[in-house]
C-alpha cells in the first residue's frame, strides 16, 4: 500500500487547527479515524508529517534457484511440488515454491500419481454401513410406526 500524499497530509493538520474532530476528519478526507489519530499523535511527539520510508523488503528465499528449478522440472516433468521440493532440498512452503514457479512461467502435475481419476467412489455402488457389503440399489422401504 502506497503512503498518503503530503497534499492530503497539509489538508487534514488544517482540518485539525481549524478544530474538527477526528471522526469529522477522517469522514471529509476519506481516511480511517485510526491514521488520523496516530498521524496527530507522531506530529505531537516527533513533528514530522512526511511519510516514513518504506522498510526493506525481506530476502527471497528462492532467490538463484531459477535454473536448477528449470533444469529439474525438464528432467522431471511429472514432479509434483512436494516431489520438487524434497529432491532439491528446498526449505521453503509449497506456496512459496508454486509462486516461484509461475514466476518462471513453469508449470507441473497438480497431484500425485492415483488421484486424478475423481471423487473416490465414482462409478462403484455405495457400501452398507452396518456389514461393509455392496449393496445394489437403495433397499426395501422401511416404514416405522
Amino acid at each position: 500500500m502506497r503512503a498518503y500524499s503530503m497534499d492530503l497530509r497539509v489538508r487534514v493538520l488544517a482540518d485539525c487547527e481549524a478544530g474538527l474532530r477526528t471522526s469529522e476528519i477522517a469522514a471529509k478526507q476519506r481516511v480511517s479515524e485510526s491514521w488520523v489519530r496516530r498521524f496527530k499523535q507522531r506530529r505531537r511527539e516527533t513533528g514530522e508529517i512526511a511519510p516514513r520510508p518504506s522498510g526493506p523488503t525481506p530476502p527471497q528465499k528462492l532467490a538463484g534457484q531459477d535454473e536448477r528449478l528449470r533444469a529439474y522440472l525438464q528432467s522431471r516433468p511429472d514432479a509434483t511440488l512436494k516431489d520438487v521440493r524434497r529432491d532439491l532440498g528446498l526449505a521453503v512452503g509449497l506456496s512459496t515454491l508454486w509462486r516461484k514457479l509461475k514466476e518462471l512461467g513453469l508449470t507441473l502435475k497438480k497431484s500425485p500419481a492415483g488421484g486424478r481419476a475423481g471423487p473416490p467412489g465414482r462409478g462403484r455402488p455405495p457400501r452398507s454401513v452396518a456389514s461393509g457389503k455392496r449393496r445394489l440399489g437403495p433397499g426395501p422401504a422401511r416404514v416405522s410406526g
